[in-house]
Formats: C-alpha cells, structure tokens, sequence
C-alpha cells in the first residue's frame, strides 16, 4: 500500500528515463512511494528500459500501452492503477526534465492541505526557463484563455505536474475525461473544482526539455480551444 504513486508517461524518452529515475530515487522514499512508468509502445525502446530498470528497483513497476493515443489516457491508465494499489497520493510529471524532480517533495508536503496540488508557472514565484517568445505567448495565453472561459481564479490550468489526493481522483469520474492532449490537464483541474475540492497553486520553474522532442502540436492546441468552451457549457448546464 504505496503512500504515493508517481505516474511518469514516456513515449520516445529513451534518452530521458533512467537519469529520471535516478533522480527521482533521490526524492522519492522508496519503501513507501513507487514510480509507475507508462509507455505508449515507444518505437525507440523506451519500454525496454523501463523493464529492465522495473527488474533492478522493486518501487519501479510500468504499464505497456499498446500505441500512442494521447497524455490523456495514458494517465487515466496510470491513475487506475495507482488507486487499485491503494495509493493515498497520485502523482504526474513530465519524464524530459521541463519538471524538476526536486520539487516533489514540495508538492507531497502541499498535499496535507489540499485535495490537489499544481505546480505552477504563473502563480508568484513560478516561471519558465529557455522558452521562445512563441512557446511563452501559446502558452499564457492558453491558461488565461481557459481561466477567462471557465471562470476560475487557477493561473496555469495546462500545467502537468500535480499531485492529486486520492479523495480527489474518487470525487470525479475517470471515465468522463475525454480530452486526449494539454486539454486534459485544464478538464481534470477543472473537475476537481466542480466537485467543490481545494486545489492550490505551488510556483515551479518549467524548464525546456533536455533531450527528445517536443509532444506539442496543432491538434493538441487545436483540442484545447474548443474543449474548453464545451466543459463551460457542460457546467452550465449541469451535464459535466
């Protein structure tokens, strides 16, 4: 019975993945806290690392998917899993290195006082690092979009490193996520405040990967701008 279960997505992280978990067992209390990889069938390998390290360290476990679908349900598949092993906390983070391991036990301490906690860019405190003027604007302005729609005071509604309480994750239902890019990280928030739930903001620095490419494209943006208006309207009208 882990007290908290981080979900870790990889999809082409072969360069990424062992110095992550290096680091994280730095962070992380290994006979409490486990690390769920969840690979999306990377073509580079990155599941066979992920198996071999799963060998070496028993708080290492991962979840073969069979293609690459999407952060959405491959996170969905990590929080199922994290909540039939009974874990009290429930983790995500980017594997590239753009969330820095050290801040886990910041947002672990944060929990004690909150249904979820989200590390973020843009409450006081938090930045990004090695961003393009492009990259900066796409996404303040994705979460001041999101934040002027849905009528919450959250700053960084995208933002993927979070920890949930498992109280959280029972509250809303998992089935009804449906957003498959970075709009899931604003659906899954938004959730959790319509189910009357405490989430707080924990400044963070974001920082540009280190090695691998760049998830982000078109239809990701493309899925938040009209996803977002639609989980207003689902609110509204009581259907969410």
């Amino acid at each position: 019975m882990p007290r908290a279960v981080l979900c870790l997505p990889t999809y082409n992280e072969r360069e990424n993945l062992e110095h992550m978990i290096e680091a994280l067992a730095r962070v992380l209390d290994p006979s409490q806290d486990r690390v769920l990889v969840i690979d999306d069938g990377s073509p580079d390998g990155t599941g066979e690392i992920a198996d071999e390290l799963a060998t070496r360290l028993p708080w290492v476990s991962v979840l073969h998917r069979e293609r690459k679908e999407g952060i959405g349900p491959a996170y969905i598949a990590g929080f199922r899993w994290a909540l039939a092993e009974d874990a009290e906390l429930v983790l995500e983070m980017d594997c590239d290195f753009s969330h820095d391991p050290s801040d886990v036990p910041r947002l672990l301490a944060a929990s004690a006082d909150a249904d979820l906690v989200l590390g973020s860019r843009y409450a006081p405190g938090g930045g990004t690092r090695n961003w393009g003027l492009v990259r900066r604007f796409v996404s303040r302005g994705g979460c001041l979009y999101a934040q002027i729609l849905l009528g919450v005071r959250i700053r960084d509604l995208t933002g993927g490193f979070k920890c949930f309480r498992r109280t959280a994750l029972e509250a809303i239902d998992l089935d009804a996520l449906s957003a498959h890019g970075y709009a899931f990280q604003i659906e899954a928030t938004y959730r959790v405040l319509r189910a009357g739930l405490r989430v707080v903001e924990l400044p963070i620095t974001f920082e540009e990967r280190r090695a691998g490419a760049s998830k982000m494209t078109g239809s990701i943006v493309a899925e938040a701008m009209w996803k977002v208006p639609l989980l207003r309207l689902r609110a509204l009208t009581g259907r969410l």
